[in-house]
């Protein structure tokens, strides 16, 4: 890769598809990153929302984990839901594992993931109470791709030059 933000690289990376323009995030928008688009026109990224993958719908409620983190998610002690109370559990379990299988079959080492996501979220999310509030912690997809040795960021860390 060369280090995050260089976008010389000729390694794939997995990109949250929001961050590409395409519109899959809750409220059915995206959210491009000029520097990640530019990669992607390259034919350096696959483009993943591991929400979509594991079934949900655009656009989608808003949802939070509640009493953890993505590992905890992972590890059974904590859910996902809605703001209207809905669990969508399964449906992150299953996107966070379609995530990882892009990685692996594209042999990803880096994944750009959308900051602050239930599901993409690398080193904060929020709280569970859909207050706003962001706390320490990952996303589902992100721990699971972490887990697997796969570097993930945030398009916040990607510094200037991405």
């Amino acid at each position: 890769m060369g280090g995050r933000g260089d976008t010389a690289t000729d390694e794939t990376w997995l990109v949250s598809a929001c961050l590409l323009g395409m519109p899959t995030a809750y409220d059915g928008q995206g959210r491009p990153v000029e520097e990640l688009v530019r990669l992607a026109a390259r034919g350096c990224v696959v483009p993943v929302c591991p929400e979509v993958a594991g079934g949900l719908p655009i656009p989608r409620p808003p949802a939070e984990i509640v009493g953890g983190s993505g590992e905890e998610v992972l590890e059974g002690r904590a859910r996902v839901l809605t703001t209207d109370g809905e669990d969508v559990t399964a449906a992150y379990l299953r996107g966070a594992e379609a995530t990882l299988e892009a990685a692996l079959r594209f042999g990803a080492k880096v994944a750009v993931l959308k900051a602050h996501s239930p599901s993409c979220g690398s080193c904060q999310i929020y709280d569970g109470t859909h207050s706003g509030r962001l706390i320490p912690g990952q996303g589902v997809a992100a721990a699971l791709l972490r887990r697997a040795g796969v570097e993930v960021v945030s398009e916040e860390e990607l510094g200037p030059e991405a």
